[in-house]
C-alpha cells in the first residue's frame, strides 16, 4: 500500500471531505484527492488558509473544491448536522471523509494537565471525528462505496508518558474504528484508520523541536495509503489501522 500507484481517475466524481485541509497532511491530501479527480471540502478553522488551498487546487486544473469552516473545539452536534446539510444542497452527495485535523497539546504528566486542555484536545480528536461522522452517515449511505478514514497515532495503540489527552484521544479512535467498521460491515460503508508516522508537519515540529525536520518524509510522500484507503481499490479493507511509513 506504501508504494500504491493510483489510476489516474480514481476518484473521478466523488466528494471527499478533509478536515484540518488547511495544512500538512490534510493540505497534501486534498491536493491529492483532486489531481485524482475528487470534488474536495476544504474543511479547517483558517478561512485564509483554506482558501488558498483552494486556489492552488483550481490553478492545477481539478475540479473546484468548496470550503467548509469549523472550529471543531466549539463544534457542537447541530453545526455538524447543519454542515451535513450543506454538503447535501450544495454538493448533492458525499463519498469519503479523511478524518485529519487533530489537536496535540503541551506534552506533561497528566498530573499538571490542565482540565480545559484536555477536554479541547478530546473535543477536537475525537468527540468531533464522532460528531461529524454521526451527521454525515445518512449521506455516505447514498455513495456507492463510501470511505471514512481516522487519523491515529503510535502512542494511540502503546500509552507514552506525557503524551496525556492526545495519547488517550488516539487509543479512542482506533476504538471507534473497530466498533463502527463493526457495525457497518457488509454496507457500503468501510472505515479504517492510519497513523501517519513521524512527518514534516507543525504538530511534528511542536512535538519535537529539537529534531531536524529535514530528515522527515514529507506529507506528500506519505499519500499512496491515503488515495488506497479512499478509492474504489480498497472495497474489501475494513476496520484496519496502517502506518503509512
Amino acid at each position: 500500500m506504501r508504494d500504491y500507484k493510483a489510476p489516474e481517475h480514481l476518484l473521478k466524481e466523488k466528494v471527499i471531505l478533509v478536515t484540518g485541509a488547511s495544512d500538512g497532511i490534510g493540505k497534501a491530501a486534498a491536493k491529492n484527492y483532486a489531481k485524482l479527480g475528487a470534488t474536495v471540502i476544504l474543511h479547517g478553522r483558517n478561512t485564509s488558509k483554506l482558501e488558498s488551498v483552494y486556489d492552488e487546487i483550481v490553478d492545477a486544473g481539478y475540479p473546484q473544491p468548496a470550503i467548509i469552516p469549523l472550529n471543531l473545539i466549539n463544534a457542537s452536534a447541530e453545526q455538524c448536522k447543519s454542515l451535513a446539510e450543506t454538503i447535501q444542497q450544495e454538493l448533492g452527495q458525499l463519498d469519503g471523509i479523511l478524518h485529519n485535523a487533530g489537536m496535540l497539546g503541551e506534552l506533561s504528566p497528566i498530573e499538571f494537565t490542565p482540565s480545559e486542555s484536555w477536554h479541547q484536545i478530546m473535543q477536537v480528536n475525537i468527540n468531533a471525528v464522532y460528531l461529524l461522522t454521526h451527521a454525515c452517515l445518512p449521506l455516505l449511505r447514498q455513495s456507492p462505496n463510501a470511505s471514512l478514514i481516522m487519523t491515529s497515532s503510535s502512542v494511540g495503540r502503546k500509552g507514552r508518558a506525557f503524551w496525556g489527552a492526545y495519547a488517550v484521544s488516539k487509543f479512542a479512535v482506533e476504538g471507534f474504528v473497530q466498533i463502527l467498521a463493526d457495525e457497518l460491515d457488509g454496507s457500503n460503508i468501510r472505515v479504517n484508520a492510519i497513523n501517519p508516522g513521524a512527518t514534516r508537519t507543525q504538530m511534528r515540529a511542536k512535538a519535537y523541536p529539537a529534531e531536524d525536520r529535514y530528515r522527515l518524509v514529507t506529507p506528500e510522500e506519505i499519500m499512496p495509503i491515503y488515495e488506497y484507503l479512499m478509492g474504489d481499490d480498497s472495497l474489501s479493507i475494513n476496520g484496519q489501522s496502517f502506518d503509512a511509513q
